[in-house]
């Protein structure tokens, strides 16, 4: 059995949070997810605050009680900087969660010569990183690591199993120690009620009755367990910063500037077997402005087309939200297209794919890296939104089902094209679909406005549409539907829309939709 040391730091989802501003360090403070208590501080549990309590019995029993929403990204983030700190001292360090670390326990006991001199060494090195409580187990395997962990005295903070002596260290916990209430529940109703009196029975006859899962929880409970740690490989760095003194303020200069950087990044990145298929350009002024831009490549990016990037980045006439802001007139001074001084340049790979994937093909790929240089060029002239590309996206109506993306965005979709979508048109989809909204009247053979009534039936058959501005009516000579489209029924944002199809004279095909009171045509069926 593998011997594991754990380091254990209590609360680390309300340490996070105050971290980050939401609460006062010393505050009572429960952070909850789905209206339970994840986690609470001490002040909050010396008012009886528990976790897994709801969120009204949480506050009837502390009024004062700050309550901060669960973010599994937020513990993430800030406890990176505490895994840095570890693996700077030791390798082969498993995240099993934000506040709780693993590693095997022989590598450090032989540097540090013990097992207790190396946890004292590591917990010494977190809580000169500002860290107010760590405690450490060692025990054989991980599991018994870490409830000894938990289970040190806070005067102490370093408990360690001998080896050998882990499985009468667990017997008298209770079942529930193991993370499966169902499992409990029935082992309680069994008579079995600690790790001991569970780890007793055979282990066959644990398999037979409990499968795999239930098998994996009793060599838990007896010290037996014999899954291997699995070490996290600590993502490479590959961010590229350069520090301009004095601040340059020509495009061109900083272009001859960047170019080692350039190369010097590419050549990282062809060392470890990879290539940049996204690159993240960011500059800062000499005012303190930080602006920045994510790139695209079809293929990858070489040096020179790195340096192309930071050049138009710079030069580009119309800037949007994470650019250098409005473009001023060249001037012999500042040169061409920049606000002021640029004081630093950092470049980051947010894409990176091995290398093999992109290897050219038998006959090169030189056409789709003239159409990318081309419109990135033209991008950078005219501004970062007058080249873009249209993407699929999920939604009922036609215009909700693509998205224009500028040339070398991604584009955020937030409605799946694989989500069933009830009340959309099926396939053929309309070739034009109109971007705003031309607003026609339908009316019968009498001229009079035809309607849809709460049964979706139509007041008249359609004889014709024209458009509401005025102009030439259009006879229809078929027609089909209404298909009806009723979105967020429940709620003040309620949409209610019911479509018909419609076929002219000259044989055109619309699709014309009637919202309240008012029709207007959608989409064309060229």
């Amino acid at each position: 059995m593998q011997r594991t040391l754990v380091l254990w730091v209590p609360d680390w989802p309300v340490i996070a949070a105050v971290r980050d501003g939401f609460a006062a360090a010393g505050a009572p403070i429960a952070v909850m997810a789905a209206n339970r208590v994840v986690a609470c501080s001490p002040a909050a549990r010396a008012e009886g605050v528990r976790a897994g309590q709801r969120r009204r019995e949480a506050q009837s029993l502390c009024t004062s009680l700050v309550v901060v929403p669960f973010d599994d990204g937020r513990d993430h983030r800030l406890f990176a900087p505490l895994i840095d700190v570890v693996e700077g001292l030791v390798a082969g360090v498993q995240v099993v969660r934000p506040g709780l670390l693993a590693l095997a326990a022989r590598g450090p006991a032989r540097y540090y010569g013990g097992e207790k001199a190396a946890a004292l060494a590591l917990r010494g090195a977190v809580l000169d990183d500002d860290m107010v409580d760590t405690r450490i187990g060692i025990a054989d395997g991980p599991f018994a690591a870490e409830l000894a962990a938990r289970t040190v005295a806070p005067d102490q903070a370093v408990q360690i199993v001998p080896s050998g002596a882990s499985g009468p260290f667990l017997a008298p916990f209770a079942v529930t120690t193991l993370g499966d209430p169902d499992l409990a529940t029935l082992l309680g109703r069994l008579g079995v009620r600690t790790l001991g009196d569970f780890a007793a029975l055979p282990a066959e006859a644990v398999r037979d009755r409990f499968g795999a899962a239930g098998a994996h929880r009793h060599a838990l409970a007896g010290a037996s367990d014999a899954t291997p740690l699995v070490p996290r490989t600590p993502p490479p760095d590959l961010e590229r910063v350069l520090e301009l003194e004095p601040p340059l303020d020509r495009i061109d200069q900083l272009a001859f500037a960047v170019r080692q950087l350039a190369d010097e990044l590419v050549e990282t990145l062809t060392g470890r077997l990879l290539v940049a298929t996204a690159i993240r350009i960011g500059f800062r002024d000499e005012h303190g402005t930080e602006t920045e831009r994510a790139w695209l490549h079809p293929r990858s990016f070489r040096a020179s087309e790195i340096v192309d990037r930071v050049r138009w980045q710079l030069s580009g006439e119309t800037r949007t939200a994470g650019t250098l802001g409005s473009h001023r007139a060249p001037d012999a001074d500042r040169g061409p297209g920049l606000r002021s001084a640029i004081t630093r340049v950092r470049i980051v790979p947010e894409s990176v794919d091995d290398l093999a994937h992109h290897e050219p093909g038998l006959w090169g790929s030189a056409p789709d890296e003239r159409v990318h240089h081309a419109l990135s060029r033209v991008q950078s002239l005219l501004g970062h939104e007058a080249v873009l590309t249209a993407q699929r996206t999920g939604g009922r109506t036609l215009a909700e089902r693509s998205v224009l993306v500028p040339w070398g965005d991604r584009a955020v979709i937030t409605r799946p094209v694989e989500r069933p979508w009830p009340g959309a048109l099926p396939q053929p989809a309309p070739a034009t679909v109109f971007p705003s909204r031309h607003a026609v009247t339908v009316v019968d053979a009498l001229g009079a406005p035809v309607g849809i009534d709460d049964r979706m039936r139509l007041s008249a058959p359609p004889a014709g549409f024209a458009p509401a501005a005025g102009g030439a009516t259009r006879p229809v000579t078929s027609w089909a539907g209404p298909w009806p489209l009723d979105e967020q029924w429940w709620s003040i944002r309620r949409r209610r829309l019911h479509r018909l199809q419609v076929v002219d004279a000259a044989g055109i095909a619309w699709l014309l939709v009637l919202e309240g009171s008012s029709w207007w045509a959608e989409a064309r069926y060229d």
